[in-house]
């Protein structure tokens, strides 16, 4: 094995360093990325992008100031303490832009606009809030109350809610499809501005959860729903891209 680090007379091989990676949980996480942008360049090059000399040159500056290695002499110090080739930095930098290009075919702006016309109603979003009591008879009674007094919500849910938002009177914020527990959320999003929802008992029936819609806002395509859309393209593209390829850890 290839050690890594000495620490006295001890040393670091690669098979402790992926032990340890494997042990922290650090390992899938870092390896589905390396298999994440190596299909990513694959399909780059299949698909017949092109990287220019002066794009190389471009990223290779910016690698470099936002290192701080001004000159030649600091770049090659730097790759030397790595032992690094600069046949293998320049692959680096290749590689990303490759992953760039292709990703910004991919999540280009049209695609975005196409996935979200097609998938709208997806995007709608609500305002929440709840509170979560720790016996059903108190959740009824809660219930009882905000449905003479709803403009207590806040109030009650400081008071009497368990949950970590009773700080701020219960409320969620603004949560998009996906966000709930699939019978919750039915309800949820087709409730009105003002319903009250709930008790819901938690699958072990030791709390019961109550929510208050205060808003309701139809899918629209901002810079949020924006960025959620080309995470979907990514996600979707590279599972797309795993399927065509025979993947096993080694």
């Amino acid at each position: 094995m290839t050690a890594i680090v000495r620490i006295d007379d001890e040393v670091i091989d690669t098979e402790s360093f992926v032990r340890a990676l494997k042990l922290a949980g650090q390992f899938e996480s870092l390896v589905e990325q390396m298999v994440r942008d190596k299909l990513t360049v694959r399909a780059a090059k299949k698909q017949g992008l092109r990287i220019s000399d002066e794009e190389i040159q471009e990223r290779a500056d910016q690698f470099r100031r936002v290192q701080g290695l001004h000159r030649a002499a600091d770049m090659n110090h730097y790759l030397d303490a790595l032992k690094i080739g600069l046949d293998d930095f320049e692959a680096f930098i290749v590689d990303g832009l490759y992953q760039d290009k292709m990703m910004a075919s991919v999540c280009s702006d049209e695609a975005v606009r196409e996935f979200f016309f097609l998938n709208s109603p997806r995007f709608d979003s609500v305002e929440i809030s709840h509170m979560v009591l720790d016996a059903d008879g108190k959740a009824r009674e809660m219930i009882a109350v905000l449905q003479d007094e709803p403009e207590l919500f806040a109030e009650l849910a400081h008071e009497h809610s368990v949950a970590d938002t009773r700080e701020r009177g219960g409320v969620i914020g603004k949560v998009m499809r996906g966000a709930l527990k699939p019978d919750i959320e039915a309800k949820v999003f087709n409730a009105a501005p003002g319903d009250l929802l709930g008790p819901f008992p938690s699958p072990d029936g030791a709390y019961f959860e109550i929510f208050a819609v205060n808003a309701k806002h139809p899918a629209r395509l901002d810079e949020d729903t924006a960025a959620e859309v080309r995470r979907l393209l990514r996600d979707d593209w590279l599972m797309a891209r795993a399927q065509e390829h025979v993947i096993e850890v080694l």
